[in-house]
């Protein structure tokens, strides 16, 4: 085992009962002269003997690096000191549903090494007090573990791969890196959770606040705006660039995009290298998000021509990410819209006439209004999965 499954790993492999069979197998006497189980004993007094004896078997062999050690008992705040079966008993809480909680949190099996700490014991605790209480259910429960493990794995290899890397060169030869992570660590993380905790308590302020304006029609079955921004070839970029550059062209794009939803009140759902996914409550919002991302990129002479497709309609949220024929239907958009241009479906260009941001048909467009967007229908085309659609090209109104 090493030091990073431990570290990050707290739960038996899928299917455990609680019983794991210990190194060597079990019976009456095995060739090391293993004494077998009291047949009198229950078998959660059985599977402590079997776990106590594989969490000796695996301590004696790890051999794990102790820097590593050090490191990870500094971020956790606590020394290892109980296996599996132990924190999930100390929890009381059922090694089955223990497995299921360490796995949607995204921790790798680890057998029954001594692994955990009270830390480990307390977040089950949390969990299946939560369920207890009738607060959530054992499936929402497990859906909390898997988005809250999901999201702050990502950035863990964010910060660890990208951040720490880039101010952990050693400054004098026989260092190594480890070695100068250790108090670069221990100086940041406090500072570090600190913000983690701010930066959650605003994001989930401002996703309260949008339930609580919507009414309970509108908090079932959501309309929002849905954008796609797709890097045109960008295929033919992985072949001809160093990598370096690649990463590079990549966070610049990523870096971009995500400020200017952001900054104008959209709301970045995912980012997939070379495509964004955006929502906005409103169309409005949405549309000026996708032209000013057409007229940022295509200022910068290093990035390629960007298309972007928008759809306004029912969507589905589950777990920060959206769902539908709305985003199916604005995905195909943006496959199909001209270079540095947005496609918009028939509901979005509704809806912007209906605000009066945008006439949808020119003819009838009055001198005296002022419209923000000007919109012009294509030829009508069958999209693979949607049937046949109408698409509206979306521009800024001379």
């Amino acid at each position: 085992m090493s030091a990073d499954d431990a570290a990050n790993s707290p739960h038996h492999a899928a299917g455990d009962s609680g019983s794991p069979e210990p190194p060597g197998g079990r019976g009456p006497a095995d060739a090391g002269g293993q004494e077998a189980f009291d047949e009198r004993a229950t078998p959660d007094e059985r599977a402590e003997q079997e776990s106590a004896e594989a969490a000796e078997s695996a301590e004696a062999v790890s051999g794990e690096n102790p820097l590593a050690l050090r490191l990870e008992q500094m971020i956790l705040g606590a020394e290892r000191h109980y296996t599996p079966f132990q924190a999930a008993r100390s929890a009381g809480v059922s090694m089955e549903l223990a497995s299921r909680f360490w796995r949607a949190m995204g921790f790798a099996d680890i057998g029954q090494a001594k692994a955990l700490t009270e830390a480990d014991v307390l977040a089950l605790r949390r969990l299946a007090g939560l369920v207890e209480a009738g607060l959530l259910s054992e499936s929402m429960a497990v859906q909390v573990a898997r988005s809250t493990g999901q999201t702050t794995a990502r950035l863990a290899d964010w910060q660890t791969d990208s951040f720490l890397e880039g101010l952990t060169e050693p400054p004098e030869p026989g260092m190594t890196r480890a070695e100068v992570a250790y108090p670069l660590v221990e100086l940041l993380l406090p500072e570090l959770e600190e913000f983690l905790v701010y930066v959650w308590r605003r994001q989930l302020a401002a996703a309260t606040s949008r339930i609580a304006r919507a009414d309970d029609e509108e908090a079932v079955s959501r309309r929002l705006a849905v954008g796609f921004a797709d890097l045109v070839g960008f295929t033919r970029l992985t072949r001809r660039l160093e990598e370096e550059e690649l990463g590079e062209l990549v966070e610049a794009f990523e870096t971009t995009s995500a400020d200017l939803v952001a900054a104008h009140g959209g709301r970045l759902i995912k980012t997939l290298g070379d495509e964004v996914l955006f929502v906005a409550d409103d169309p409005g919002v949405a549309a000026e998000i996708g032209l000013r991302l057409i007229e940022t990129m295509t200022g910068d002479e290093t990035m390629p021509a960007l298309r972007v497709g928008m759809a306004f309609g029912t969507v589905t949220t589950r777990m920060g990410d959206v769902f539908g024929t709305t985003v199916n239907l604005a995905s195909r958009l943006t496959s199909i819209a001209p270079r540095d241009a947005v496609l918009v479906d028939g509901e979005f260009a509704e809806a912007l006439g209906a605000s009066g941001e945008a006439p949808v048909s020119e003819a009838d467009a009055s001198e005296d209004e002022k419209y923000r967007f000007a919109l012009q229908p294509m030829w009508r085309r069958p999209v693979r999965g949607l049937g046949v659609v109408e698409p509206w090209l979306l521009s800024r109104r001379e």
